[in-house]
């Protein structure tokens, strides 16, 4: 990168801070975790407000933008219907759940790091894509390949919003998206969703919840069942409701799915109470101590469905909800697998281990992608964050899943540095009190910007 090109985007982003800074905070201060449809509305009034918000930030930064049924938009320079470059994030967030020390809807600074929900995944992200944007529009030149800023509404309960993308437009000749890590993400694990249904109907537990999310360890669990009496212990609140009845709510560390070492699943520390206690019959106590397994196991291995390729971290499992229907108990599970295991595979080996315990329901899911980190398009960005940051890391692959598996060629970039110390009072994505650096996120405006610059250089 020359010096005046790098003096240019210093410039830029100098300028625009503070707006960059307001934009972000009327984002997040919309909540956006899907709900009932309504007219309009498909994935529930939160996310079409956040869209809505996405796309007007997009028009004050004289972009043009384009609304596709409400599920999903996008902000664009250059010909609007030419072979594409693009960026894709989404604005849709998970439930904010316990443990907050600010409103997770206000967005609050703290020694440089900004507090909120979805400041990092992913609305910090989209308002930065957005700035990229802009900057290439005010240099005023000829765009070989015309660039894209894409803004989901659904990506993290089903990633409907990109299907329906893909129905109506034509894929990017390459995209990456901003709801990863830095330096590149060449590679992301199958994933699969399901349930694990009792056989038996509940005899002493009345009702059981916890979690609000598949892709989340859960921070609360609570039940109420029938005892004569249930012990207090350390981190756990035990009340009788009424004669008879305790109502029992477990506290745990709550984080994403795809990173489940350091959090503490809520299910499992309430399942082990119910258990020590013998608070439940055979039959419920039989269905718990099949369940357990997940959260005492997050690798698999007490399910036997273990597995570890080389490419990617060893197959990770975790049950972000339970709950009940028709007085049966239902716990969920997010798998995310390697390239030496399957859907299939792991399908037979649950059904095996639950018989006449519990039905298994796996979705079809999600298989992994891998590619090659030499690839022109993965060296062009890899070449920004290089320039950019002095960083001589190297690609690597995730457990998480993005919208880059929705494309033909695409990829998982930044905004998050691995590794980099943070404070205590900094939170996880999909935890309480998430949070990113705002000088990180400047940062990483500076290695977009550059990086479909490179883009736009390649031969496609």
């Amino acid at each position: 990168m020359n010096e005046t090109l790098s003096k240019q985007i210093d410039a830029f982003i100098e300028e625009n801070r503070e707006r960059i800074l307001w934009d972000m905070t009327r984002l997040v201060g919309v909540p956006s975790v899907e709900s009932a449809p309504e007219e309009d509305a498909p994935f529930g009034p939160g996310p079409r407000k956040a869209l809505d918000m996405a796309l007007t930030i997009a028009r004050e930064l004289d972009l043009e933008t384009e609304d596709l049924d409400h599920k999903i938009g996008y902000a664009y320079i250059g010909e609007k219907n030419a072979p594409y470059l693009a960026t894709i994030c989404h604005v849709d967030v998970v439930p904010v759940g316990e443990g907050w020390n600010s409103d997770p809807w206000t967005l609050t600074e703290r020694e440089g790091y900004l507090i909120g929900r979805g400041i990092v995944d992913d609305k910090g992200p989209a308002v930065i894509t957005l700035y990229a944007l802009k900057f290439l529009k005010e240099q005023g030149g000829a765009l070989r390949y015309p660039v894209r800023a894409i803004l989901g509404a659904n990506e993290e309960s089903g990633m409907e919003d990109v299907k329906h993308y893909n129905k109506v437009e034509q894929p990017p000749l390459f995209c990456f998206s901003p709801d990863a890590e830095f330096p590149l993400i060449n590679g992301e694990k199958g994933i699969v969703h399901g349930k694990m249904r009792s056989l038996c109907k509940m005899e002493k537990i009345i009702d059981i919840k916890g979690g609000a999310a598949y892709n989340a360890v859960p921070d609360k669990a609570e039940v109420w069942v029938q005892a004569a009496h249930a012990p207090g212990r350390e981190g756990m609140e035990v009340e009788e409701e009424r004669p008879g009845v305790w109502h029992i709510t477990a506290h745990g560390i709550g984080g994403h799915a795809a990173h489940p070492e350091g959090t503490v699943s809520a299910i499992g520390l309430l399942e082990d109470y119910l258990l020590e206690n013998n608070l439940v019959s055979e039959k419920e106590a039989e269905y718990l101590r099949f369940v357990v397994k997940v959260p005492h196991a997050p690798d698999g291995s007490l399910l036997g469905v273990e597995a570890d390729d080389g490419l990617f971290s060893p197959l990770t499992v975790v049950s972000g909800m339970i709950f009940t229907e028709e007085d049966h108990m239902v716990q969920t599970l997010d798998f995310r697998f390697p390239t030496n295991t399957s859907v299939e595979k792991i399908r037979g080996i649950l059904e095996k281990k639950a018989a006449g315990v519990a039905v298994i329901e796996l979705e079809d899911g999600k298989a992994p992608f891998y590619k090659d980190p030499n690839e022109k398009e993965l060296a062009a960005c890899m070449a920004a964050f290089r320039e950019v940051t002095g960083s001589k890391e190297k690609p690597f692959t995730i457990g998480g899943g993005t919208y880059a598996r929705s494309f033909p060629n695409a990829v998982g970039f930044g905004p998050e540095y691995i590794g980099r110390e943070r404070p205590d009072f900094v939170g996880p994505i999909h935890g309480a009190n998430e949070a990113g650096n705002f000088e990180e996120m400047l940062e990483s405006l500076k290695v977009y910007i550059l990086a479909l610059m490179n883009l736009e250089e390649l031969e496609f």
